[in-house]
């Protein structure tokens, strides 16, 4: 299975989330593949600095991450795309239909995870954490399909 995380610049929430969602699978043995990408990303920018802070609670290494723009091609070859925010699905939805969620709806909630961008480390941190629990839920879903 392919699965897309999307966000607006892709370094911070969408990039947290394909590294947590990667350490998540690796330790329960799922078979993913995991890529994460930007409405708006600059190509090959440096995740953010609080970001790469964030993960290291998770032991995650995020120094080596750049940032990517949605494409064509990224969206056909995912079988799962997941937005960090219902307006990223709307964008995307009529592109990809009926395999483009917001993480939050995939993991069973109604919420969306919101842009700690400009925000301190506590802000990016408890980001991570949001998204964490609810990657936790996708990675049950997936388990149990």
């Amino acid at each position: 299975m392919n699965i897309l995380f999307v966000c607006t610049g892709n370094t911070c929430r969408s990039a947290m989330a394909a590294a947590l969602f990667n350490k998540i699978t690796v330790e329960r043995g799922i078979d993913v593949r995991i890529e994460s990408a930007g409405l708006f990303a600059t190509d090959g920018e440096p995740a953010s600095g609080e970001a790469i802070i964030a993960m290291k609670k998770y032991d995650i290494d995020l120094l080596g991450h750049h940032a990517q723009s949605i494409n064509t091609e990224l969206l056909e070859k995912s079988d799962l795309i997941l937005t960090m925010t219902a307006a990223h699905k709307m964008v995307l939805e009529q592109s990809a239909p009926g395999k483009t969620y917001t993480l939050c709806e995939y993991a069973g909630a109604e919420y969306d995870i919101d842009d700690p961008y400009g925000g301190d480390v506590t802000e990016y941190e408890e980001c991570a954490e949001e998204i964490y629990h609810a990657l936790l839920k996708v990675a049950d879903r997936i388990e149990n399909n």
